[in-house]
C-alpha cells in the first residue's frame, strides 16, 4: 500500500505559491491532487483564477509525483524544473474561485538524466477542464546545476 504523503512532504512550494492542496493518489506512473481555487492569492482576480495557471498546477502536480517516489525511497523531494508545454488546451478561461479541481500528471517518458514528459489534465466537477503534456527536468544535484548557470 503506498503512502498518501501530506502534500506539504512531497511539494517544495510555500506559502502562497503551493498551489495544490491535497495528495489524492499515486503509483509507478501516475499521480492525482486536488485544490481548491482561492478567492485571495497571487493569481486571484474577481473572474476566478486565470486558466493559463493551469500550467503550474500541472507542474506542481508532477512535483508531487517525484516527492512521492523520494519519499518512497527514504530521500528529501528535491528540485525540479518546469522546461515547457505543448498544447495546452482549456476549455474554460478562468477556473471558479471556490472550486475544486482534480489535476492528474500520467508519466509519458522519464529519462536517466532527469528529462521527463507527463501527459496532464485538469478536471472540474467531472469534466475535463484543461490538458497539456508539461516537460520537466529533474538534475541529480539541483544546488551545482543552478550554481554552473551563474558562471
Amino acid at each position: 500500500m503506498r503512502e498518501l504523503y501530506d502534500i506539504q512532504r512531497v511539494v517544495p512550494h510555500r506559502g502562497t505559491m503551493r498551489l495544490v492542496d491535497r495528495l489524492v493518489d499515486w503509483d509507478e506512473d501516475t499521480v492525482a491532487v486536488e485544490l481548491r481555487v482561492p478567492e485571495e492569492g497571487p493569481f486571484s482576480h474577481a473572474e476566478g483564477v486565470p486558466a493559463w495557471v493551469g500550467v503550474e498546477y500541472m507542474a506542481q502536480t508532477i512535483a508531487a509525483w517525484a516527492g512521492c517516489h523520494a519519499r518512497a525511497a527514504g530521500r528529501a523531494p528535491s528540485v525540479g524544473f518546469l522546461l515547457g508545454t505543448r498544447r495546452y488546451e482549456s476549455r474554460v478561461s478562468w477556473f471558479r474561485a471556490g472550486s475544486v479541481l482534480r489535476v492528474e500528471a500520467i508519466r509519458e517518458l522519464m529519462g536517466d538524466n532527469g528529462l521527463g514528459m507527463f501527459r496532464c489534465r485538469i478536471l472540474g466537477d467531472g469534466e475535463e477542464l484543461a490538458t497539456a503534456n508539461v516537460s520537466v527536468y529533474e538534475p541529480a544535484d539541483a544546488m551545482a546545476y543552478l550554481e554552473s548557470t551563474q558562471e
